[in-house]
């Protein structure tokens, strides 16, 4: 049976790292627009940079969960695909042999300059200089919105090769990742949901799991 998952913030929030889509607007006492856009970073580098790197230290002091060991254990015995929207390494440090990050990582800096990609430093600012072209130009390694996600080719490809498909800790509301049920759908993969809520998507699903995704997932894997 060959499986492909897809992570949210659901899952990294129980190892207390903060979702995005809070009520007021607000990501970590910024605005969105602020610090999450190409625009942000043009407008006002160091302010996006202070952000990312707190966001870096809070992502470098979680630890993984039940949930993500869960996961990497599924993925060392089966034939897994796992991707996540989530910017952080608790997948990696939970075990999981290979992870596709289709928004980018926070450990990794890019080049606004020449594109070249290498491991971010702790702290990162207007003076970051590129090591491959020596431009002031690095950025964290993540996709902002009004850019395109990583990798969609190769995540295409697991969903039309995937028998089994489940979405955690996913919200439904950010595109493409929202519209990965339908494709695997269309390929006749059985699709599962597991989170705390029904999502936005959630119709789209033929089964629902709803809890804290550290006590439905481990049960979940352990029934496949």
């Amino acid at each position: 049976m060959r499986i492909t998952v897809l992570t949210g913030a659901g899952i990294s929030a129980e190892s207390g790292l903060r979702t995005f889509r809070a009520e007021d607007g607000l990501w970590e006492e910024h605005r969105l627009e602020d610090v999450a856009t190409p625009e942000a970073y043009a407008r006002d580098p160091a302010l996006v940079h202070r952000f990312y790197n707190a966001r870096r230290a809070a992502a470098a002091a979680a630890q993984p969960n039940a949930a993500h060991r869960a996961l990497a254990d599924l993925a060392r015995k089966h034939d897994v695909t796992l991707v996540t929207q989530n910017v952080d390494d608790l997948h990696e440090r939970g075990g999981a042999p290979y992870v596709i990050h289709m928004h980018g990582r926070l450990n990794r800096a890019l080049c606004a300059a020449c594109g070249h990609r290498w491991p971010s430093p702790a702290v990162m600012d207007v003076t970051t200089a590129c090591p491959d072209c020596g431009s002031r130009s690095a950025r964290p390694d993540v996709v902002w919105f009004g850019e395109m996600p990583y990798d969609l080719d190769d995540i295409t490809e697991e969903l039309e090769r995937a028998d089994l498909f489940a979405a955690i800790g996913t919200s439904g509301n950010v595109y493409p990742a929202a519209g990965f049920v339908r494709m695997a759908r269309q390929f006749r993969a059985h699709c599962v949901e597991l989170n705390l809520d029904r999502s936005a998507v959630s119709s789209d699903f033929q089964e629902h799991l709803t809890g804290p995704a550290t006590e439905i997932v481990p049960g979940w894997v352990a029934s496949l």
